[in-house]
């Protein structure tokens, strides 16, 4: 059942809402980016996401490859230019269903960890451009 968080990046200056449902499971990716910052996030719709304030305070990062397999080609990282916190990302990308944002679950205020462990933990092999199979390493 799908329930309103809130979060935030470290400072406050960047503040949101999303619709969640933790039965659907949440994810972690072996790319460069997701394994260097320990990543732990939830994929929802952009229409179950909205950004309360802070838009101004953000800083998109692209992580830049020539291989037209490289997924975050269409995706942003986005930090609070403040803080440096990663509270979501975007993109969209078809391995993934199309156009999507990823919660970074430690930005999540109002939350029981507890409620992480409702649903499957994926593990994703993006260090290979494979992000709908799981990685060796789990």
């Amino acid at each position: 059942m799908k329930k309103t968080y809130s979060g935030s990046c470290h400072c406050g200056r960047v503040k949101f809402e999303a619709d969640i449902d933790f039965a659907e499971g949440t994810g972690r990716c072996n790319c460069s980016i997701c394994a260097k910052s320990r990543y732990w996030g939830i994929v929802i719709k952009p229409d179950a996401f909205r950004l309360l304030q802070g838009e101004r305070e953000l800083m998109e990062y692209h992580f830049k490859s020539d291989d037209p397999q490289f997924a975050w080609k269409r995706g942003t990282s986005e930090f609070c230019k403040h803080c440096g916190i990663r509270p979501f990302g975007r993109g969209d990308v078809p391995e993934l269903g199309g156009a999507f944002v990823s919660v970074n679950l430690a930005t999540l205020d109002n939350v029981d960890v507890s409620e992480f462990f409702e649903g499957p933990l994926r593990y994703a092999d993006g260090r290979h451009y494979n992000w709908q199979n799981t990685s060796a390493e789990t």
